[in-house]
Formats: C-alpha cells, sequence, structure tokens
C-alpha cells in the first residue's frame, strides 16, 4: 500500500489535489461537494415575474467544479442531482424531484462543473482574469441548458424564457464571478506558501 504525497502546485493540478490521494479523499470531496451545492442552493430569492429564484447554488456549483476538477466535479453536481430527485429537500428553497421547470439548469450545472474543471486543470482558476472567463463558460453552460428546458418545462416561449430565465440573474451572476475572481487566485496563493 502506497502513500501519495501532495506535491507543490503545477498545471495539470486543481485545488483539491493538493490533499494528499486517496479513495476516502475523493469520496469525501464529492459529497462534500454535493453538500455545498445544497446548501448554497437553500438562499433562495424569488425574482418578480421569474419562475426561477436567485440562488448561491451556480456559484458552489462551479467553485466545486473549479475546486474538484473534472471528474470529481461531475461526480459531485451528478450526486447533487440524483439525490434531489430521489428526495433530498437540497434543491432551491427546500425542494426535490425533478418536476420544478427549473431542474434544467440543475442538468447544466453537471456539464459546467465538468467544463470548468477541465479549465482549472490547465490553469485557468489561478489569476483574475482566467477565472473570471472560467465562470463565465461555465454560467453559459448552465444557461444554455437551463433556458431551453424552462422554455419547454413552463411552455413558454424561447425569448420569454430569457426574460424570466436569465436577464435577470446577469448582475448576480457578475458578483458571483467577482466573488471567484477574489477567492480561487488568492486560495493558490495560499496553497504556494
Amino acid at each position: 500500500m502506497s502513500t501519495a504525497v501532495a506535491t507543490p502546485a503545477r498545471t495539470g493540478q486543481v485545488l483539491a489535489d493538493l490533499i494528499p490521494a486517496s479513495r476516502v479523499r475523493d469520496i469525501a470531496l464529492v459529497a462534500g461537494g454535493a453538500a455545498l451545492t445544497g446548501l448554497a442552493a437553500q438562499i433562495a430569492v424569488p425574482i418578480p415575474g421569474s419562475p426561477v429564484p436567485v440562488t448561491g447554488q451556480t456559484f458552489a456549483a462551479l467553485l466545486v467544479g473549479t475546486t474538484l476538477g473534472t471528474r470529481r466535479g461531475f461526480l459531485s453536481l451528478a450526486l447533487y442531482a440524483l439525490a434531489g430527485v430521489a428526495g433530498v429537500p437540497w434543491f432551491a428553497g427546500g425542494t426535490s424531484g425533478a418536476a420544478a421547470v427549473s431542474f434544467g439548469y440543475i442538468l447544466g450545472m453537471i456539464l459546467a462543473s465538468a467544463a470548468v474543471g477541465a479549465l482549472a486543470r490547465r490553469g485557468a482558476d489561478r489569476n483574475v482574469w482566467r477565472t473570471a472567463g472560467t465562470m463565465l463558460i461555465g454560467e453559459a453552460i448552465i444557461y444554455a441548458v437551463g433556458v431551453p428546458y424552462l422554455a419547454y418545462a413552463a411552455d413558454m416561449s424561447l425569448s420569454a424564457a430569457v426574460a424570466a430565465g436569465l436577464t435577470p440573474f446577469l448582475i448576480g451572476d457578475a458578483v458571483k464571478a467577482a466573488l471567484a475572481m477574489g477567492l480561487l487566485p488568492s486560495a493558490w496563493k495560499l496553497a504556494k506558501r
């Protein structure tokens, strides 16, 4: 039985890779990422005229993807989605199940967490501007799945779904990107010490 030792940060690593490797670590990180997303989803502010609330869920999903990497990020958000569909009340506002018109955003978060994880492996979370770009790509993926799903599930036109499920969230997404721009590069600076 060999024990892996964390090495100094290098391209090809994500923040989670700085923790000594083991199956227990990976399981804990995947479960922890799902739980963090579930907790962040409880921060939900209704938007007048939209069936989709502003939540901390998207920020958590993108943070999980960048810190855990492609595979663990994907698994973490897939676990979050599957557990929520199975009845764990940790979707926005303590809901569960796949019937919500906003479920497409959750599906988008699974893909987005994998994409930002892949970008983070290439060092895209280590400086402010690349982190901003990474978060914007992740948000775009979430909307690319969530908005058409909203249009279909709520029987809206695509333009109505954009007005209800995208436009009201742009300022909040800019704030979330700004938080990530400060948080992730700072975490790498601390890790280098």
